[in-house]
């Protein structure tokens, strides 16, 4: 007997709900402190997963920006988070994000972590697009396009 491979070893990118990109997370051992609970910084990585992987369900792959005729890239230049309750060992957590808009090289980010309708952190995150030589530049035209169809309806 031959062991076949699972026909979806990929892992998950989460899902679109509307506007709002949903990747579900599980708290693990390494992400918690002593106490048994989410350490701060770890808030900060849940929150960048769910913005790649938002982008990602969207069709835009950051290892096709860098390999564009004129490279692109995001950094994170502002982020406020305010954590409201602890998650803990084995939670099943939620990270919902929003793109909300793009002026200019700025991209306006809003998330949120759940368990189940329970608010953990919130976050409100300011992105730049850089080129390779980390100057701001506005995002390419693609990328543009392939988030429209989620950013607040009162935007261009």
């Amino acid at each position: 007997m031959t062991a076949a491979s699972p026909p979806h070893d990929s892992p998950t990118a989460g899902r679109f709900e509307g506007r709002e990109h949903i990747l579900p997370i599980r708290v693990y051992y390494e992400d918690t402190d002593f106490t048994g609970v989410v350490y701060h910084a770890n808030h900060v990585r849940y929150f960048e997963r769910g913005r790649s992987d938002f982008l990602r369900l969207a069709g835009v792959s950051h290892s096709d920006l860098l390999e564009r005729h004129d490279p692109a890239a995001f950094v994170v230049t502002r982020m406020e988070i305010d954590f409201k309750r602890p998650a803990r060992i084995d939670d099943a957590l939620r990270v919902i994000t929003t793109y909300d808009a793009v002026k200019g090289a700025r991209i306006s980010v809003n998330q949120r972590i759940t368990r189940g309708e329970e608010l953990i952190a919130t976050a409100q995150v300011s992105a730049a697009c850089i080129s390779l030589d980390g100057k701001p530049r506005k995002p390419p035209a693609g990328l543009v396009d392939a988030l429209r169809p989620w950013f607040c309806k009162d935007e261009p």
